[in-house]
């Protein structure tokens, strides 16, 4: 689990799940690193974004019950890095305060080495105070592995680049633009990988795609809400998860503090608000799976906790399970 300790988060924290409930139990943790708000499992080694100015990645044994530094953090030559994924023997990072994405390759013991590319977005948005310059907020491979996405928040777009295995390089292959003024968080793709979904956060809704993987190509079908018609005050959706078959979106609303329950058309290619769920907290930062696809793991980052829920196999609708203690949550990952 990663938080913010610039809110008095405890950092990287590890735990033991409960297979029959769900329940989660701490073991260990480490603040070696300041404001490790995403994390990234790859076997035994975690790797976590520094979401500051100066921007960074650090790497962490998780072998045994309290995380261990893996050497100093690498720097990610960009501002706010937001999120990451790994590809091609990469560490992909989205640099949100500089509106990159950063490439580093991962040495034999799975750590990163220097950057070898940052790849720089360009373009703003119609919301003056949070769309003035790029801001990417998500980076993550597609299904294929051919291709690597990027959510771009300021721009209002979703950028497409290849990334060459040998070199590290990132090349823009395209990019597609979704509606003024939604921006876009993040997105998730149909266990098929025909569509992906891309969740706003300036607007309450959720964007339909067509996903083509052999030609590189992203295009908007439709918009969906997140949340119920007459729904007052601001709300601000943070992240999307798809069930492993297929039938369920899943969708964290902040400010509204929800989880909204889609029902996806049989193909992938529709999506329908069909219920919301209180999320046992305030500010759901990150929604989260679990292996099995039973459970939903809510980060609720202003309450300080982490709720988890059992999903109903036939209605999709999660029910509240329990919770832990996690001041500034931000991230929960499994291994």
């Amino acid at each position: 689990m990663g938080s913010f300790t610039s809110a008095g988060g405890l950092g990287v924290l590890a735990a033991d799940v409960d297979e029959e409930t769900g329940a989660l139990t701490v073991t260990g943790g480490s603040d070696a690193v300041a404001d490790p708000s995403f994390l990234a499992l790859a076997g035994p080694v975690l790797h976590a974004v520094s979401e500051t100015e100066a921007g960074a990645v650090a790497a962490f044994d998780v072998t045994g019950p309290a995380p261990e530094p893996l050497g100093a953090p690498v720097p990610v030559d960009g501002a706010g890095p937001t999120h990451l994924a790994l590809a091609a023997g990469h560490l992909l990072t989205a640099n949100y305060t500089s509106g990159s994405v950063t490439a580093l390759p991962l040495a034999e013991d799975g750590t990163a080495r220097p950057a070898t590319a940052v790849l720089r977005h360009e373009g703003s948005g119609p919301v003056a105070d949070r769309q003035s310059g790029p801001h990417a907020h998500q980076v993550l491979p597609d299904p294929s592995g051919g291709w690597v996405v990027s959510v771009d928040l300021g721009t209002d777009s979703v950028r497409i680049c290849a990334l060459d295995p040998a070199t590290g390089e990132l090349t823009l292959h395209g990019e597609t633009a979704l509606r003024p003024g939604t921006g876009p968080r993040h997105l998730a793709f149909h266990p098929a990988g025909t569509h992906a979904y891309v969740l706003n956060e300036l607007e309450p809704t959720l964007t339909v795609c067509r996903w083509d993987a052999a030609k590189g190509v992203l295009a908007p079908l439709a918009e969906t809400p997140v949340v119920p018609g007459g729904t007052t005050g601001p709300s601000h959706p943070s992240e999307v998860v798809v069930a492993p078959d297929g039938r369920f979106l899943w969708a964290a609303v902040r400010g509204d503090d929800t989880l909204a329950v889609l029902a996806l058309d049989a193909d992938g290619a529709g999506a329908r608000l069909v219920a919301t769920v209180p999320c046992g907290g305030t500010w759901p930062r990150d929604l989260t799976l679990d292996p099995s696809g039973r459970r939903l793991y809510a980060a609720n980052e202003r309450s300080g906790d982490v709720t988890w829920f059992t999903l109903d196999p036939e209605s999709g609708i999660p029910s509240r399970a329990g919770s832990i203690e996690a001041p500034a949550a931000s991230c929960v990952v499994f291994g």
